[in-house]
């Protein structure tokens, strides 16, 4: 009796359940059908405005008729934009441009180098005995991206976001973003003017050689780096086939030298850096496409504590040249001249910027590069670069000259895809003992997007 009535109440609760479910799935059928009509009207609504509006269109055979306008347009566009539920679209409605490139590195180097992914200057070998070392990275990785805005009243506003990985990661597979760039543009193309707020590159010694090596030749003849600037561009035909460009820069003083571990230089200086360039291209005296020449400076102040009551203000400065000469269409030669004082901030002076006395070191150098692509897959570089700071401003066991020359070779596999081989002769000398020299091989594979 106790089994039958179990089995009674089993089966009763079944088919409660099933009719229950049985009403569920049908309103919830009917709510489904109700959204997809409730769609399709709203769908068929914007389509019938749309052709409404398209009607005013001349046909191609007739020339007559009106024209949309702009706040019509404007209108068709947000329906276009517009999702069926009415939600706004996870992209922005500005053009943007997603770019950068993965790349992998891998190289052997013959002496230790600093930090050794890439090549600062080489250790002190009175330190560092048979220290050939193999690295691995794919760091260099890149992403950016490119904002453009709409033209208006003859405005063009775009901005630029773009990151690698070599920020302050907790190992080398745990690598960390590092901002490169992230600045807004506000052009006036007509006036051929622009006014830059952000963080991007240095308007001096603007240019960089084309190397596989991540710090293309930074502390071994170019210098220049990226920092948080406010910067005006005005262009300008001084005659008919001359172009004149004139830049300024106000930027933040980049500080956190150290010396024996120490923080000496301050970036809380009250004043910026100053910086500006003359550029100018003309016809090339070798008949071949334009050369380009440009002529920059800086100049700031920072303070340093070495301690022991030894502080105060020492200057940054620094006069350069760049040039760009087009040889013919698969060979073109450039290079930059400068120099300066207490220039470690901008990756000169082989990374030193005061000495134990508080006095800017000086430092002249320079780099020179050749680019080849005689064939349509092949490139070939070639170059040299030299940093010279003054022997008498270093101290002892300081860094007096570092010169890289370098030549490499891309293949292109398809058009995203490149192979490169690189080879690099590097050499540093110290006040004291501990020159070193050492023969670096690199080879990167790199997929563009």
């Amino acid at each position: 009796m106790k089994l039958r009535t179990t089995v009674a109440i089993v089966l009763l609760c079944v088919g409660i359940m099933s009719q229950v479910c049985a009403a569920s799935s049908a309103e919830s059928a009917a709510r489904e059908n109700a959204e997809l009509r409730s769609r399709v009207e709203s769908l068929e609504a914007q389509l019938k405005e749309i052709k409404s509006l398209l009607e005013k269109q001349p046909s191609p055979a007739s020339p007559v008729g009106a024209q949309l306008s702009e706040e019509e347009l404007s209108k068709i566009a947000t329906m276009v934009r517009q999702s069926p539920s009415g939600k706004s679209p996870v992209l922005s409605s500005l053009d943007m441009e997603l770019y950068g490139y993965i790349k992998l590195d891998g190289s052997y180097d013959t002496s230790k180098g600093d930090p050794g992914n890439y090549i600062k200057w080489l250790e002190n070998e009175s330190s560092y005995k048979d220290g050939d070392e193999f690295n691995a990275t794919a760091n260099q990785t890149r992403l950016g991206v490119k904002i453009r805005g709409p033209r208006q009243d003859g405005l063009e506003v775009s901005g630029n976001v773009e990151v690698d990985f070599y920020g302050n990661g907790s190992g080398e597979n745990k690598a960390g973003l590092m901002m490169r760039h992230a600045y807004m543009q506000l052009d006036w193309p007509e006036e051929r003017f622009s006014i830059l707020g952000g963080q991007t590159s240095d308007l001096i010694s603007p240019l960089n050689p084309s190397t596989l090596s991540y710090s293309v030749q930074w502390w071994s003849g170019n210098i220049g780096y990226r920092r948080p600037q406010l910067r005006v561009t005005k262009g300008f035909a001084l005659c008919d086939d001359v172009d004149v460009t004139l830049a300024g820069a106000i930027a933040r003083t980049i500080g956190d030298s150290k010396y024996m571990g120490t923080t000496v230089i301050d970036e809380d200086h009250g004043k910026p850096v100053f910086q500006a360039r003359a550029g100018v291209s003309f016809p090339s005296p070798l008949g071949y496409k334009r050369t380009a020449l440009g002529v920059s400076g800086h100049w700031g102040e920072e303070e340093y504590d070495l301690g022991g009551g030894l502080n105060g203000d020492v200057e940054t400065w620094s006069v350069n040249l760049d040039v760009v000469q087009p040889i013919n269409e698969w060979l073109s030669i450039s290079g930059e001249l400068w120099a300066g004082e207490n220039l470690d901030a901008f990756l000169g002076g082989v990374g030193q910027g005061i000495n134990t006395a508080g006095q800017g070191i000086r430092s002249k150098g320079g780099w020179v590069a050749a680019s080849l692509s005689p064939w349509d897959k092949w490139a070939f570089n070639f170059g040299v670069g030299i940093d010279n700071p003054n022997r008498s401003d270093v101290d002892a066991d300081g860094r007096t000259y570092n010169r890289s020359i370098f030549g490499n070779v891309l293949y292109s596999l398809n058009k995203n895809t490149q192979i490169g081989f690189e080879l690099t002769r590097w050499d540093t000398k110290y006040k004291g003992e501990g020159d070193a020299d050492s023969l670096r091989a690199q080879m990167s594979l790199i997929y563009k997007f």
